[in-house]
Order: structure tokens, then sequence, then C-alpha cells
């Protein structure tokens, strides 16, 4: 199917990216950073819009995020010695997600998908990386500004979330676990 197809080319993008970033071609590591960006960006509007949600697309997206994120600061962290920062706060919000996202998983509770603040964060990522990699000789002070909106939108990210999980935990009427038919069932009903 189209997404899970446009998922593995962000498997793909994540050692162009890091290859030419380390090679200091950072106009074609921008490149292969944008690709990714719209990949992610396509993959799961069209899983949904035309009912190509798979099993294997749930598991392999969130994947392909992390990946390419990690990648991407890990990268980054060579040239601007202040990201080790932004990835501690990556590493504990990413953390925490993956262990309550487990235990949720465990009680038959889960997200219905991506809230609106994990997207924001995941466009200001991308759009904070981008600059940071098309121009690499911008001034530590612009570089610094970018990298705080970008942990400050992480934290806020992280906070939501927590408090989400929270209200999940303590409700037991909140985030009951939909089945991949059910989702399917409420996308067929949405497009009718």
């Amino acid at each position: 199917m189209i997404p899970n197809i446009l998922t593995y080319f962000r498997f793909l993008f994540i050692p162009v990216f890091v290859w030419q970033y380390l090679g200091q071609n950072y106009l074609l590591a921008g490149l292969a950073l944008a690709l990714s960006a719209l990949t992610d960006l396509f993959d799961g509007k069209i899983a949904r819009k035309f009912n190509m949600i798979t099993e294997i697309g749930i598991l392999l997206d969130p994947v392909a995020d992390k990946l390419t994120e990690g990648a991407v600061l890990l990268c980054l962290a060579i040239r601007y010695p202040l990201m080790w920062w932004l990835i501690g706060v990556y590493l504990v919000k990413e953390g925490f997600m993956t262990v309550a996202g487990a235990v949720m998983l465990r009680k038959k509770k889960k997200l219905g998908g991506a809230m609106w603040f994990g997207k924001v964060c995941t466009t200001v990522f991308y759009a904070i990386t981008l600059v940071l990699t098309f121009w690499p000789n911008l001034p530590d002070s612009t570089a610094t500004i970018l990298m705080a909106i970008c942990g400050g939108m992480m934290l806020f990210t992280f906070i939501r979330y927590a408090i989400l999980y929270f209200h999940m935990a303590q409700n037991p009427r909140t985030g009951s676990f939909d089945t991949l038919q059910s989702i399917k069932d409420k996308q067929t009903e949405k497009n009718n």
C-alpha cells in the first residue's frame, strides 16, 4: 500500500541524511530531511483518506519517526553542542511516551491517534531542524533561540501527554482500546 511505501522511504532517508550531513553536504542532507518530512505528512493522510490503515503501518510509522528524529538530533549535536540538552529532553519525552503507552495497552487503553500538540511539536521539530541543516552558518545566538523553541515545544508536549496519560489511568472510561477494524469502521463512517 502507498502509505507503507512512503514509510519505507522514510527509513531509507535516514542513512542518506546522516551520510550527507556528516560529509558536510548540507543542501543534500536538508533535501533528504525535507523529503522525509513530506512522506511523514502524506502517509497518514493517504492512509486515513483512502482507508489504507494497516497493522504494519501503525507499527512502522512511529518507529520511522523516532529513528529519523534521533538521527537528525545526533547529527546536529556534532555542529551545535547545545543540542545535547535537546537530546536529553527528547529522550525523556519519548521514554515516557513508550512506557506510558505500554502500560495503557496492558490496561486495554490507548490514544486514538496523535494529539494536536504532538503534531505541532513534530512540525516545529522539522521546521527548526531543516533551518539548522540548510543554514549551518547561522549565528550561534539564532541557533540557540531555535533550539530553545524546539525544546520548549517538546517540554510542552511532554507535559500535555503526561496529563493525558494520567487522566487515562485515573478514569476507567477514557481511552478505551480500539481494534484496527474499529478504526477502519470509524474512518469509513467519517468518509460517508
